[in-house]
């Protein structure tokens, strides 16, 4: 019982204060809501309440995108299922190989598989290639460290890269220090 009581306390407090809200000045404030138009004729007004431009908007442009895309794809969809209908089964002539597209049944998924998407030929290819482009840089990282640790071995000039330039002269100061150092006999 104390539940009931507990949930009708709103509409109870509601009751005791309508009596505030039917007074003269809140129906003054209520009736200045309104704006008179046309003077002292009663029957001119114009009611001020809030801007619905937001909703206005939403809704015009939810009927133009409608309009632009929704439709036209409505409209192929059904000329396509209606005018076209699906493939039917036929023997292939000797010799003759199909393309990736012919063997979807519906209109629209064989100009997707022909015009938009890839064949899985072609994906089978892309991953090959992609396999063999890591293998060749995996070759590469092998035959870079060979060429590092032979050149810490045989204390050749530190580089991991070749600039020709730089290498003759470095050969040449090289052998000339080799000459040097065998001249002076340490």
């Amino acid at each position: 019982m104390v539940g009931w009581s507990r949930l009708l306390l709103p509409a109870a407090q509601f009751a005791k204060n309508r009596a505030v809200l039917l007074t003269p000045a809140t129906r003054n404030a209520l009736q200045q809501q309104l704006r008179r138009m046309g003077g002292d004729h009663e029957h001119h007004h114009m009611t001020i309440k809030p801007s619905r431009f937001q909703w206005d908007k939403f809704k015009d442009l939810m009927h133009f995108y409608v309009m632009i895309g929704v439709l036209p794809i409505t409209a192929l969809v059904l000329y396509a299922n209606i005018f076209v209908g699906p493939s039917q089964l036929a023997e292939i002539p000797e010799g003759y190989e199909p393309k990736h597209w012919e063997y979807e049944k519906n209109p629209i998924s064989r100009f997707i598989a022909r015009y938009i998407l890839t064949s899985q030929q072609q994906e089978y290819e892309k991953a090959l290639h992609n396999i063999f482009e890591e293998n060749e840089k995996a070759q590469l990282r092998l035959l870079e460290e060979e060429i590092r640790k032979k050149m810490s071995e045989r204390n050749d000039y530190q580089a991991y890269y070749y600039r020709p330039s730089v290498a003759k002269y470095h050969r040449i100061s090289k052998e000339a220090a080799d000459e040097l150092e065998a001249l002076r006999g340490d």
